[in-house]
């Protein structure tokens, strides 16, 4: 089975910075997706299951914040954000997280401190999920170790690949998952393959879950950007 490595997305300029991220992150067990402006990220963004993202101020064609609120607004509202950037005016934390960063971490980062905060924010939205545990999105239970999706006492009937393609939903709900992104990840195969699978079990995986609404959750195709499993 192809164990998912977490995305983290680094919005940044500066190359050397960027680089020095992408290896701290690297080396920790992430992949890194480097992106050095705007334009760039927001081309990219439906198309990458990016699991977080590391986001500078100080950007050659737009601020972070203006980045920050179309994320928010209409990119991928549920993403992870966290500002690293070399303003470090409280006003200018204080504006970042209004505007709806998860956490703001001043350059020079310490490599310690920035892992930490990218796994605390990770475990705080959903995304880092201990082997043995359980994920809880009401009235889902997602059992990791059993490799079960239930309500209550009842497991619902889910071959392998189901339950791989379930979990990696239900630890992203609420953000659009691309269907590159599920091909790469839940079946480990190349994103520019031309096949019908991950619809089919799309599909499959809607009826068995009964993910049209009747549990207060949808799994619902958003055009030309992939699926999104969201509240009904």
């Amino acid at each position: 089975m192809n164990k998912h490595r977490w995305v983290v997305g680094v919005l940044e300029d500066d190359p050397d910075q960027s680089g020095l991220v992408q290896l701290w992150l690297e080396r920790a067990g992430y992949e890194a997706l480097l992106f050095a402006n705007a334009a760039e990220f927001r081309r990219g963004l439906g198309h990458e299951a990016i699991d977080l993202l590391l986001l500078d101020w100080m950007l050659p064609d737009a601020s972070g914040l203006e980045v920050l609120e179309w994320i928010r607004s209409a990119g991928n509202p549920g993403l992870p954000v966290v500002f690293l950037t070399a303003r470090a005016a409280e006003s200018d934390i204080v504006r970042g997280l209004e505007v709806g960063a998860d956490d703001y971490v001043v350059k020079p980062p310490k490599q310690g401190e920035l892992l930490a905060r990218v796994a605390a924010v990770l475990r705080r939205r959903g995304g880092e999920v201990d082997a043995e545990a359980l994920l809880e999105v009401p009235p889902y239970v997602i059992d990791f170790n059993k490799r079960r999706v239930r309500i209550g006492s009842d497991d619902f009937d889910l071959t392998q690949r189901e339950f791989d393609l379930a979990s990696y939903l239900f630890r992203r709900h609420g953000r659009i998952v691309s269907r590159e992104a599920l091909l790469e990840q839940v079946w480990n195969l190349s994103p520019g393959l031309t096949t019908r699978t991950v619809d089919t079990h799309i599909s499959r995986l809607r009826k068995k879950l009964a993910l049209s609404g009747e549990n207060g959750w949808k799994l619902t195709a958003v055009y030309q950007h992939g699926y999104r499993l969201e509240q009904a």
